[in-house]
């Protein structure tokens, strides 16, 4: 069986781009396969490629016996020294079986198995180069669509950009340029399949250490990024180094870094925030541009109750509730905003509400208010383990008032 191994091997390491000791193991097992179907499929049948001549020997190793009840695995001491002069009783010999018997047929089934192992290795060879960059950024090329996917050619391999993962209003011709973030990478039966997106959060913060040398240096770091792909996003930073301002950093001179990321983004707004521990702090950079006047804080339900200056309301809002739907996305925090005129008007009411009980004051009106207790209502569902934590509000107290709040909603 003649299979110019070594041609095949240097074709196929030139062409695939598959490293030859891969290549070799492959041959041997396809060589080890035709031989058994010859020679039987026993277990102490093997095949090993010989580079000086070039061919994949196969031999059969067997143990010198004096009784021999398998002839597949044993071997008599006579016979045995014909191969080895020097072998004793219990040594185990290779005896290298004729090739030349495995036939036509024999090595048809082994170039099959040989082409069917190299794009298994092919296949296992762009996996594992691409789950290593999973999480990365890629370029490539619009290579072809499938339906409104679109499908990117990587060189060693293709990936799909599902219509769900593009940014919306973006439209793409054939050979077009395209970055995007590997969001995964699977095994399958034909290749690996490779998952690109644009849309995801990490691809606007790879984008940004891409342009920012001190975000990949570790100087800056990104700490959230919230997104509305092709219109809006903002990103929360700090620095690490009190000498940097990690805002000004990202934006770059004459704003030269964030229009790059706003240009590879279709025209995407980018808000860059100063991130803090302290969540109000926090939550009132993010709603920047906008000036905040107050903030109510419910940390149990996370969330806060912003006001703002009557002139200030449509811009912490935002277009259709986009700048507050952004915050809440940054900060894992609920938001709700208002005017000060607004709130005055609730305070108001809260306080005429509150006032009917003879126990409550303008100053335990105001506390009351502060931790969310603003009707005769909130009062009759609240608990006295919960109303005591309102300054100004004992046991005692407690339980007064929510007796009260229970009889003026009953009396109605």
């Amino acid at each position: 069986m003649v299979l110019n191994i070594s041609k095949v091997i240097e074709q196929i390491v030139k062409e695939k781009g598959i490293r030859q000791d891969d290549l070799v193991h492959v041959v041997e097992a396809a060589v080890l396969s035709a031989a058994k179907k010859v020679y039987g499929d026993y277990p102490n049948i093997e095949a090993q490629y010989n580079p000086e001549i070039d061919e994949v020997e196969v031999f059969q190793f067997k143990v010198v016996s004096d009784d021999v009840t398998e002839p597949y695995m044993q071997i008599d001491l006579e016979n045995a020294r014909h191969l080895d002069p020097s072998c004793e009783i219990g040594d185990e010999l290779g005896e290298k079986l004729d090739t030349s018997k495995l036939g036509r047929i024999a090595a048809q089934n082994a170039k099959q198995v040989i082409m069917q192992k190299v794009k298994e290795v092919e296949r296992d060879a762009v996996y594992k180069e691409f789950i290593d960059r999973k999480g990365a950024i890629i370029s490539g090329f619009v290579h072809r669509f499938d339906r409104r996917d679109v499908i990117v050619n990587l060189g060693k391999a293709e990936a799909i950009l599902k219509e769900k993962e593009q940014i919306p209003g973006e439209s793409f011709r054939r050979g077009d340029r395209v970055q995007a973030y590997i969001l995964d990478v699977t095994k399958s039966l034909k290749s690996p399949q490779i998952e690109l997106s644009r849309t995801h959060p990490k691809f606007l913060e790879k984008l940004f250490e891409m342009e920012v040398p001190e975000i990949a240096e570790g100087i800056v770091e990104i700490v959230a990024v919230a997104r509305e792909p092709g219109v809006r996003a903002k990103i929360a930073v700090r620095s690490h180094d009190t000498g940097v301002d990690p805002v000004g950093t990202c934006v770059g001179v004459k704003g030269a870094r964030v229009q790059n990321v706003i240009q590879e983004l279709r025209g995407e707004r980018q808000d860059i925030v100063v991130w803090s521990e302290d969540p109000v702090r926090f939550v009132c950079n993010a709603l920047s541009p906008a000036r905040v006047s107050k903030v109510i804080v419910d940390k149990g339900a996370r969330a806060m109750d912003v006001v703002v200056a009557d002139d200030q309301l449509s811009l912490a809002i935002g277009r259709k509730g986009q700048n507050v739907r952004l915050v809440a996305k940054l900060t894992g925090w609920k938001i709700d905003v208002r005017s000060e005129g607004m709130e005055e008007v609730v305070s108001s009411e809260d306080k005429h509400a509150l006032s009917r009980l003879d126990e409550i004051d303008e100053a335990l009106a105001e506390a009351l208010q502060e931790e969310k207790f603003r009707t005769i209502n909130d009062l009759a569902k609240a608990t006295v383990e919960k109303l005591i934590e309102v300054e100004g509000v004992d046991e005692e107290l407690a339980k007064l008032l929510i007796e009260k709040a229970n009889r003026i909603i009953h009396e109605g």
